[in-house]
């Protein structure tokens, strides 16, 4: 069987012993090429999730294998094949977009590092943008330099915590044609936390759905439709997010 490439086992995280846990007992195993929603309501546990999946949180019990290599013990070599991005996370405003990006493909090592630099200012549109500050950028073009930070290294895992908030629709578009036409080219692994229903329906094969810490639905977006009965996955999620019984649902 292919490695995964994400397996949670149990997964925990308390942020004091006294508290209930932000993320309670979460398993699941998330296969190579696929693209998966983390959905919940805040408090869920997504974040938490995705900080303990990049190893920047310790679990308090559990376990979390990324490409094959256990976090608690080999986190590096799997931090070399993965990345994230977030609109919510700023990248230093003084500098360059070019010099942002040397920065994190320095930290990478990634190799012939100026062309790869070049070669996706190309492809996310920001060629005219190398040279003007980071702070200096609108919400759409800040975006499009995550998500070039995000890619430098040419990562088998992509880590995406709401990639289109705060876009215009044309802009949250043009990124989500983008995520799907890499995914398809390269292979890549996408795990992808949204309140955005629509883009979850669009780019998830499945959709994993956290409630105070804990899962408690999967299926493809097609597969959680049929079952609640619904005809989007926004209804899905306010039924899921409100408690209500699905026997207790429309037919």
């Amino acid at each position: 069987m292919e490695t995964p490439a994400i397996l949670a086992e149990a997964l925990t995280k308390r942020y004091r012993p006294d508290a209930p846990p932000a993320v309670d007992m979460l398993s699941f195993r998330m296969p190579r090429g696929a693209t998966w929603g983390l959905l919940g309501g805040n408090g869920a546990g997504k974040t938490t999730t995705i900080a303990m999946l990049l190893g920047l949180l310790v679990p308090s019990g559990g376990r979390v294998t990324v490409l094959g290599h256990d976090m608690a013990r080999d986190r590096f070599a799997a931090l070399a094949r993965m990345n994230f991005s977030s609109p919510y996370i700023a990248l230093p405003a003084r500098i360059s977009v070019a010099e942002n990006l040397r920065v994190y493909a320095h930290l990478y090592d990634v190799p012939q590092a100026e062309k790869r630099i070049v070669e996706l200012a190309a492809q996310l549109q920001l060629t005219e943008l190398l040279d003007r500050p980071a702070g200096e950028l609108s919400a759409g073009q800040k975006t499009r330099v995550a998500l070039a930070k995000a890619l430098v290294n040419r990562p088998e895992l992509l880590l995406l915590d709401e990639p289109t908030a705060s876009l215009d629709p044309d802009t949250g578009d043009w990124v989500r044609g983008w995520l799907e036409r890499y995914r398809a080219e390269t292979g890549c692994s996408i795990l992808l936390a949204s309140h955005n229903m629509a883009e979850v329906e669009r780019l998830c094969d499945h959709v994993l759905m956290l409630k105070q810490g804990s899962a408690v639905d999967e299926g493809s977006p097609a597969a959680l439709l049929a079952k609640y009965g619904r005809d989007d996955l926004e209804q899905v999620f306010l039924d899921i997010a409100r408690g209500r019984p699905r026997e207790a649902m429309p037919a």
